[in-house]
């Protein structure tokens, strides 16, 4: 079957979506006005609570949503077919996940900044505000772990990748400089960076410029995990103009300009499904519910509510702007989780060991099947299969094959790294709402809060370094969905305190918590059943804190249908 008509009809999707349901949204839901005022303008201090220029903060919320995960996760759930993995990322983005984005950036922004943990006191209850802060501490404990492992295999595989990535660091250091202390214009220096950024690329992967050799220390996945943490660990603490902003919209650049290139490129091939549209499912782990799960970030995910609530809310300048930012941008992601899936169900593999990107993922899980029973794809057999896949279609716009797989491995790289660097700045700002819960005085210093939040990183890292995250993913899809449940859930609470209309985001709310819960019991018990104790453990933990924020979300509801009544 041919793939064209299928993306186009899924685009078209996303397209009406931000035309009529975003609308929808903004104007009869939240009433969001020009007029409000911003926390960014309210509380500006330089470092965290910056006004900023609506594209600059796009290309940073962009570039922190769309990490490694919306490709990750389609690349996994292609396994059980193309249908329900397109399905649940269209009809799951349009209605559950962007809606969750722009709800958490417009009801941060009217309560001065405040992140959705924070949030939960007051729409909730006082416990609860304690229980979110762990599930939360939990979940960037996993994203951070997860991330890493994904960098250090690309780098490792791909090390053509290395010089670009690290360059295009240091660039946007000069750039950060440059915008804020020169108050110059960000958008021709970051023009300029990126299309120095693709030279780099063509340089090393044509060993033009230097690439790292067998035996190299920059080949070493353990170097990699390492100087990925202390790497996060400086970035999250340095002011958001320094380099995450430039960074990031150098980033977003580069994904507007991939995500173009590689689209061409498919329409072009114009190729022809290879993955069955349904796969067999009877082999494979159970699709209700750990489907929903699998593709997080494509769909939904509670990490982007973070991020609107933790990063984006203290430097939205205007509150109109939320509706493009907010909605606007996690449609994107979800084009580019069409892509991942089109990449890995049509592309072609680049070499002679397989024929598509499908064929070698197909044979590698099934060379790992147990008694007929086939196993999701690892980590790195996931990336490698929409790596491939994505390349082959750059081929169609004359780019060597070469050059076209670093160009991919770098564009997965880079936003997976700007994932990761949030992802721990946010636990810093978790920690220190904890050290202010229980009076922890050096939880509330950055730089204290931010080694805690590198150093438990690292020991994941270590307890699960032979499985590579692979045991990691679910239990960070279904903690990802537990969290975007509740955010949705606040959201309905908060439209009800005001007198709106509630059925956009408390439906979504039931439907998530649900699906979650299921795949999370599941996960559990096929955990302790492989003696995985580790993960078993720390899902046991976040499923029981899940009960007790429920339960209490529950009575929230109750006790604002009896205020009603009366």
């Amino acid at each position: 079957m041919a793939a064209i008509p299928v993306a186009v009809v899924c685009l078209a999707c996303l397209a009406l979506g931000y035309r009529l349901y975003s609308k929808h949204l903004a104007t009869r839901i939240f009433g969001v006005q020009a007029d409000e005022p911003m926390p960014s303008v309210v509380h500006e201090d330089g470092v965290d609570f910056v006004p900023t220029k609506p594209e600059v903060l796009w290309g940073h919320h962009f570039a922190s949503i769309a990490g490694a995960a919306p490709i990750l996760g389609p690349a996994m759930a292609i396994v059980w077919g193309w249908v329900p993995a397109l399905t649940w990322v269209v009809v799951g983005v349009i209605f559950m996940g962007a809606a969750h984005d722009f709800g958490a950036l417009v009801l941060s922004i009217r309560h001065d900044g405040k992140s959705v943990g924070s949030l939960t006191e007051r729409f909730i209850g006082p416990r609860s505000r304690v229980l979110f802060l762990l599930i939360i501490f939990f979940l960037i404990w996993l994203v951070g772990a997860v991330f890493a492992f994904a960098i250090a295999n690309l780098f490792v595989g791909y090390p053509a990748s290395i010089l670009p990535v690290n360059l295009e660091i240091l660039v946007a250091l000069f750039i950060g400089w440059w915008g804020f202390v020169k108050k110059r214009s960000l958008l021709v220096p970051s023009i300029v960076a990126l299309v120095g950024l693709y030279l780099v690329i063509a340089g090393t992967a044509t060993g033009t410029l230097p690439v790292p050799s067998e035996g190299s220390i920059f080949l070493s996945k353990n170097f990699w995990l390492v100087g990925l943490m202390l790497y996060a660990f400086i970035a999250s603490n340095l002011p958001v103009w320094l380099l995450l902003q430039p960074r990031d919209l150098i980033n977003s650049h580069q994904l507007i300009v991939g995500l173009g290139a590689l689209y061409l490129g498919f329409f072009l091939t114009a190729p022809t499904f290879v993955a069955p549209p349904v796969g067999d499912l009877a082999a494979l782990p159970a699709v209700f519910p750990l489907l929903f799960v699998t593709i997080a970030c494509g769909a939904i995910s509670g990490f982007h509510g973070l991020v609107s609530s933790g990063t984006t809310s203290k430097q939205l300048a205007c509150a109109t702007d939320a509706r493009p930012i907010g909605y606007g941008a996690m449609l994107c992601e979800a084009a580019l989780a069409i892509l991942a899936t089109m990449a890995v169900a049509s592309g072609q593999w680049l070499g002679a060991e397989h024929t598509s990107a499908w064929g070698y993922l197909d044979t590698t899980i099934r060379a790992s099947a147990l008694d007929s029973a086939v196993p999701l794809p690892q980590v790195g057999q996931a990336l490698g299969a929409f790596v491939n896949g994505a390349a082959s279609f750059l081929t169609a716009l004359g780019v060597p094959g070469s050059i076209g797989s670093t160009v991919v491995a770098v564009l997965v790289i880079s936003f997976a790294a700007t994932s990761l660097d949030t992802a721990l700045r946010i636990q810093r700002f978790v920690l220190g709402e904890l050290g202010e819960a229980y009076d922890i005085a050096p939880l509330r210093n950055r730089w204290f809060a931010g080694t805690v939040a590198v150093g438990s990183v690292l020991i994941l890292i270590w307890a699960d370094y032979d499985e590579g995250a692979k045991s990691l993913w679910p239990v960070f899809g279904a903690t990802n969905q537990v969290l975007a449940a509740f955010t949705l859930l606040i959201c309905a609470l908060y439209l009800r305190s005001i007198g709106r209309k509630t059925k956009a985001y408390s439906i979504p709310a039931v439907i998530v918590m649900v699906i979650t819960m299921a795949a999370m019991a599941l996960q559990i018990w096929r955990d302790v059943a492989a003696e995985k104790w580790l993960v078993a453990g720390v899902g046991a933990v976040i499923a029981l804190l899940t009960t007790w924020v429920a339960f209490e979300g529950a009575l929230a509801w109750r006790r604002g249908s009896e205020t009603r009544a009366t």
